[in-house]
């Protein structure tokens, strides 16, 4: 199979975790991007074929200690990151986000994405094809509420691997919910 074939059969899963706050942010402060989870899912195969972790430095807020305890992350780790521009680079030079399909498991980190690259006039890294994880979840096992991940992947019976609300942890697990879908010959998986 040539690179052409493999790549359509190659989806990136990805998750956000951004700047937040137990209330409203502070004055002056919006929620950024500080760190993308992408994993590859090869659908053919069925496996997930890499998992990777960007750190992206914010300039328009900081780390509280609520998003800290949430995700892990620490404003002098986030401070070490890339540029949201440099990022947005990255995922198209290293994972072909333009080209291929992607998946999150809802709304959230699209639209973040769309909010941050409008505001910092940075090119749109992804293409069009976007599929929302958690309204297939909930159509394919015929569910009334949509579930969070980790709700799905019980439901699903697979295991929660890594940390919840770490970007790279939950674009694996997500991933892992995605392969469930094709699984059972969901055509929204991918």
């Amino acid at each position: 199979m040539d690179a052409g074939e493999q790549g359509e059969h190659l989806v990136n899963v990805v998750d956000v975790e951004a700047t937040c706050w137990e209330g409203q942010p502070p004055p002056g402060q919006v929620s950024e991007i500080i760190e993308i989870g992408l994993t590859v899912v090869d659908l053919c195969a069925g496996e997930r074929l890499a998992k990777h972790r960007l750190l992206v430095r914010p300039v328009r807020s900081t780390v509280s200690p609520f998003c800290t305890e949430l995700t892990g992350l620490t404003q002098a780790e986030v401070g070490g990151g890339l540029s949201f521009a440099a990022a947005c680079r990255a995922l198209a030079a290293e994972h072909r986000t333009g080209l291929l399909p992607w998946a999150s498991w809802g709304d959230y980190d699209r639209n973040q994405f769309a909010r941050q690259c409008r505001a910092t006039g940075t090119e749109y890294p992804f293409g069009r094809r976007h599929t929302k994880v958690k309204v297939a979840f909930t159509a394919s096992y015929g569910l009334r509420r949509r579930p969070g991940m980790a709700q799905a992947l019980e439901v699903a019976g697979l295991p929660l691997e890594g940390r919840h609300h770490r970007g790279d942890d939950d674009a694996w697990n997500i991933a892992a919910l995605v392969l469930d879908l094709a699984g059972r010959g969901d055509r929204a998986a991918g």
